[in-house]
């Protein structure tokens, strides 16, 4: 079966029709978690929150606010976390940590639900994901402190 190649306009209108509706669809996680966090930020809510989170966080050497971050990536997806990250002001070296232990654990109800229903234990290879994101971050963290990178 020699299926017909599209034209380059065809193909053209159809990656931007595609790719308009993608980025429509992120929008409506992106802008209003962003605005959420930016208006949070403008209240003692975000640092109430964050102190809780310190001790947490700070075994991965991030501030008790990156909390939010990986609520929303654990919870929706990495463009959510995004979101959430844009205007907590972090370090390059935090977004980074934050980047490899999201990239690990993320979407995870979505994910666990999928992996359930192919029969698997959704819930231990969740833990399992968690867990790795943990070891990645403290092992970014320790390449950190010997100076490598």
């Amino acid at each position: 079966m020699n299926e017909a190649v599209p034209d380059i306009p065809t193909r053209i209108r159809t990656g931007l029709r595609g790719g308009v509706a993608t980025a429509f669809k992120l929008c409506k996680y992106v802008v209003p978690l962003y605005v959420l966090v930016d208006l949070l930020k403008q209240t003692p809510v975000i640092a109430w929150l964050g102190a809780f989170f310190a001790p947490l966080m700070g075994l991965f050497d991030l501030p008790g606010e990156a909390a939010f971050a990986f609520v929303a990536a654990f919870l929706l997806n990495l463009y959510a976390a995004i979101a959430v990250m844009a205007p907590l002001d972090l370090s390059p070296w935090q977004v980074t940590q934050c980047g490899l232990m999201m990239g690990i654990a993320h979407n995870l109800l979505v994910e666990g639900a999928v992996l359930r229903g192919t029969g698997t234990r959704g819930g231990v290879l969740t833990l399992c994901r968690l867990l790795i994101a943990a070891l990645a971050g403290w092992l970014l963290l320790g390449l950190r402190a010997l100076g490598v990178g």
